[in-house]
């Protein structure tokens, strides 16, 4: 079970200097959607040159140009890269056919996806690496968790990977690793908490 530190609200200088005590705990490194804006494919670049590793996402939420953008993620040094799940099957399928050309790896993210018994077997049938469930931070602020997600999640997926994000912290992992999914992403629960070393210790701990 892999741990995927998501780094959303730090610039670069800040995230290079939480990694210092925090990479040994950590297998993914996250360049969030705000980190990637604020700063670009430099993070991935710099990220992956201080940590060669670690493996680095790009969670750039693919809606179109499919293999275009992937490919941007894959040659900045990004093992993996994410694409929606709403979007168009070319789409999905364009970001597979540049990731089997670089030996990289897709996660679909099925933020705001509906009917997960109709989409899931289409999203893993296109030849994707991971299908993660995700809860919004905006969701999350309503008291939604990924919990019942995953155990959906679950029930759809034959040979994918399974990965989880949304609000999980050292006080709630137990729940999901219950649940055995492949790779638990969190973010504010370790780097918005009072130790982040000791939240990511005991989050690491647990998915051992």
């Amino acid at each position: 079970m892999k741990l995927q530190l998501a780094i959303d609200e730090l610039n670069l200088a800040e995230a290079l200097e939480a990694l210092k005590e925090l990479h040994p705990y950590v297998d993914i490194v996250e360049v969030g959607t705000p980190f990637l804006i604020d700063a670009g494919r430099e993070a991935v670049r710099q990220i992956k040159a201080s940590y060669p590793k670690l493996e680095v996402l790009c969670d750039a939420k693919i809606m179109d140009a499919g293999a275009y953008e992937a490919q941007l993620a894959y040659d900045a040094g990004a093992e993996y890269v994410t694409v929606l799940g709403i979007t168009d099957d070319l789409t999905i399928k364009g970001c597979v056919e540049q990731a089997q050309k670089q030996d990289r790896q897709v996660m679909v993210d099925l933020i705001c996806v509906q009917n997960y018994a109709e989409r899931i077997p289409v999203i893993e049938a296109l030849g994707v690496d991971v299908i993660a469930v995700h809860t919004g931070a905006d969701q999350q602020h309503a008291g939604r968790t990924p919990l019942e997600d995953l155990k959906e999640l679950k029930q759809y997926t034959k040979k994918v990977k399974v990965a989880v994000a949304g609000g999980i912290n050292s006080e709630t992992v137990g729940d999901y690793v219950a649940l055995e999914p492949d790779i638990v992403i969190v973010g504010s629960g370790i780097l918005n908490a009072a130790d982040p070393l000791k939240a990511a210790k005991s989050i690491k701990a647990a998915l051992r």
